[in-house]
């Protein structure tokens, strides 16, 4: 049933809104934030670059925020504008109204702020949950995409493994210290975290989040994907399966680029950033819309009369 995320009370929103704003202060350059109403609440998005170009749109993973990108950042708004938001029903600065009843509805709340902010088309960069987020934009809003890059987008193409799956059931049924320690070295070896994007992840328990988890897509779905597409997987994610998502890939989207990592985890914008922002740019780059300017209108000039010189 759909549902509203929420703060379990107003001890755990302070809590949380202390961590969160911990994490904003990461943010390596000037930035600006912006409340964007929409039909199911409004949406905070945070802003920096102003480069030439469709814009980036980052769409963060579970727990994180929009402030989280804050490592890539400067990366990715050294040549255009980035936005950043934290999506609508998981915890952060956004206010959910009102449920999120299908996929459709995660593509209408983008779409709804894309035009909050005066944003036609963008490259939308998904991570984990922001990439199956990401993709559901790509199928039922094409025309406000430009590019879409998947990082880990586990669930989304390839069912995640069920034996994954019950272990985070396992280690989410009881929170502790020692759990999510064991947790975060068992889907992001190699992956360390700053101490506040620790902090942050232990107060988001105290938000019941709106959102549902990945479903993979459909193959009328997948086929339905018509904007250029890029698909990045740790080759040794505990929750990917690479395999079987290239070959549906393969057979359902043949022009999308599939890059996977050998040896590298669910957390593999953490483990070789320069790398995967490089490929990410590098794709956007190449799929810059550029309209073209008409030439100006020759004037039309009075009709004259002939002069027959016979």
């Amino acid at each position: 049933m759909a549902r509203i995320g929420r703060f379990k009370d107003d001890e755990a929103r302070a809590a949380y809104l202390r961590a969160y704003d911990a994490v904003a202060d990461l943010w390596p350059m000037p930035a600006t934030d912006v409340d964007v109403p929409t039909s199911f609440g409004t949406t905070r998005v945070r802003s920096s670059g102003d480069g030439a170009g469709s814009p980036f749109v980052l769409l963060h993973g579970f727990g994180g925020t929009g402030p989280t990108w804050h490592a890539c950042v400067p990366t990715l708004a050294a040549a255009r504008r980035v936005y950043a938001p934290d999506t609508i029903g998981a915890a952060g600065r956004s206010v959910q109204t009102a449920p999120l009843r299908g996929d459709a509805d995660i593509a209408r709340w983008l779409e709804e702020v894309l035009d909050g902010l005066g944003a036609d088309r963008v490259h939308l960069v998904g991570e984990s949950q922001g990439a199956w987020h990401a993709a559901l934009v790509a199928v039922h809003a094409p025309a406000r995409v430009a590019s879409v890059s998947l990082v880990e987008p586990n669930g989304v193409f390839a069912r995640t493994p069920l034996s994954a799956l019950s272990r985070m059931l396992r280690l989410g049924a009881r929170p502790s210290e020692d759990a999510w320690s064991r947790m975060h070295e068992w889907l992001t070896p190699g992956v360390q975290l700053e101490d506040e994007l620790l902090e942050l992840a232990r107060a988001a328990q105290g938000y019941r989040t709106g959102l549902g988890w990945a479903r993979p897509l459909k193959d009328s779905a997948i086929r339905r994907i018509d904007v250029p597409l890029l698909a990045i997987y740790g080759g040794a994610s505990v929750l990917s399966d690479p395999s079987r998502a290239v070959r549906r890939l393969a057979e359902l989207a043949p022009t999308a680029e599939v890059e996977v990592y050998p040896g590298r985890g669910h957390g593999v914008l953490g483990e070789i950033r320069d790398e995967v922002l490089a490929r990410v740019v590098d794709f956007a780059g190449r799929h810059d819309r550029v309209e073209e300017v008409p030439p100006p209108a020759r004037p039309v000039l009075p009709t004259q009369p002939s002069c027959d010189r016979r």
